[in-house]
């Protein structure tokens, strides 16, 4: 299979442009301007520090993806942001507490300059939050018109060749697809006349979409998980992403399940909690933004575990997730996961997992490669869904006619082999025959 598809260079400014400027994003920015500077590594970004084998494993070619891909290049990146509140990103990174001072001083006068526009905000969808930096608008129409506004000046302004908008902000109330969203022409016109079903992220979709702009939705929002969404990303030939970062509790999910199921190892039940105090704490605190983050951690092990084709192993899986707010640990999440095994003989065994994490320490390199990816595939023609990124998602976005890929290692493969397809490179099977012809 070769692409036909060519890759336009990635010269020129690329200006990434985040909704929230809170936890996630600040350790982002803050991190990227450190790699610069030489203070720290990128850990846990693919696109940095990761390799990609080419041809048969003899043949010992395993260069760094981003010497074997066009991808822009750190010192190309530019940062805007929109925010509930005024602090810029320096402000914001000491609130937030996750970056060291001593590492975050070194970069003040960088972040201190990155100053979060008004946003589009409104309670009824992230009902444990408030701010005063909100944009003001006789429709959500023109509320995304002044996010264009804001998109346009940010290009003109910075000298910015290409952009992508990645939502870093919170987890919105639970929604489901409605009329408002079954077609560009409804949704507009739902945009036209404030209608409820369309939440606060939808109009900075719209907007970006609408500029022709790539969309990254790394909360589990509805977002762009619509036929109206699809529909304008395929009039403006742009690409989409998400949804909701996996990053904590659900990436050790996606690793651990995958290997039971392999073994065949029957599951009768797996609990997890969590504890969490940073600001998407308070916000999942509320049970409608809860709902949406309960939905999308649930469903991972339904279809890594497939129960209609393993009805004795996993077919009365017992599968319960918790989310406690709890201040005093701000970004340090912990999660724990019991989880009761079936063994040979029908024997019970049990497995415990306890993940200290930092929530957005764990998001930052994913924001990145996002980032980076989606910028790679808007040069390559790729619009609208880019299954290939599911490797970075707890729900990721697929075809309506597909069941979404949960498999950690089989999304790997998946997003190896895109990277393969799109430099002519043959892809890799792991068939191994050929070793031993």
């Amino acid at each position: 299979m070769k692409n036909s598809n060519e890759i336009a260079p990635a010269t020129g400014k690329l200006g990434v442009l985040l909704v929230g400027l809170g936890a996630v994003s600040t350790t982002f920015i803050a991190g990227v301007h450190a790699v610069r500077r030489g203070l720290a590594a990128p850990i846990g970004s693919l696109t940095q520090m990761g390799t990609i084998r080419l041809g048969k494993r003899t043949d010992g070619r395993s260069p760094l993806i981003k010497d074997f891909i066009s991808l822009a290049a750190l010192d190309d990146m530019v940062f805007g942001a929109w925010d509930i509140f005024e602090d810029n990103c320096y402000e914001a990174a000491r609130t937030a507490g996750v970056i060291e001072l001593d590492l975050l001083s070194q970069m003040k006068d960088e972040l201190s300059s990155i100053k979060p526009w008004p946003a589009v905000f409104d309670r009824r969808y992230v009902k444990r939050l408030d701010g005063p930096n909100v944009k003001k608008g006789a429709s959500k129409r023109e509320l995304a018109d002044q996010v264009r506004t804001d998109i346009q000046q940010f290009k003109t302004a910075n000298g910015v060749d290409r952009m992508v908008m990645v939502w870093c902000g919170s987890t919105e109330v639970f929604m489901t697809e409605g009329e408002a969203h079954a077609s560009l022409e409804a949704f507009e016109r739902a945009l036209d006349e404030s209608d409820e079903a369309v939440p606060s992220s939808m109009v900075y979709a719209y907007a970006a979409l609408k500029e022709g702009i790539p969309f990254a939705n790394a909360a589990p929002n509805l977002t762009v998980d619509t036929p109206a969404m699809l529909e304008l990303a395929g009039q403006t030939r742009s690409s989409l992403c998400g949804k909701d970062l996996k990053t904590g509790q659900t990436l050790m999910k996606t690793i651990i399940a995958p290997g039971l199921k392999a073994r065949l190892l029957g599951i009768a039940g797996w609990y997890s909690t969590n504890i969490l105090g940073n600001r998407d704490g308070e916000v999942l605190d509320d049970p409608e933004s809860f709902k949406t983050k309960e939905e999308s951690k649930k469903s991972v092990l339904d279809y890594i575990l497939q129960p209609d084709l393993y009805p004795s192993l996993y077919d009365q899986l017992c599968h319960v997730v918790r989310i406690n707010y709890y201040p005093p640990r701000g970004d340090n999440k912990e999660g724990w996961d019991n989880i009761d095994l079936v063994g040979w003989l029908g024997y019970p065994m049990q497995l415990k997992v306890n993940f200290l994490c930092r929530d957005s320490v764990l998001a930052a390199p994913i924001v990145l490669d996002v980032a980076l990816f989606l910028d790679l595939a808007q040069r390559a023609g790729m619009s609208g869904i880019q299954e290939w990124l599911s490797f970075y998602f707890k729900s990721p976005m697929h075809a309506a006619a597909l069941y979404p890929e949960h498999d950690l290692f089989i999304q790997l493969m998946k997003l190896k082999n895109t990277l393969r397809y799109l430099k002519g490179e043959e892809l890799i099977t792991h068939l191994g025959l050929e070793y031993y012809d």
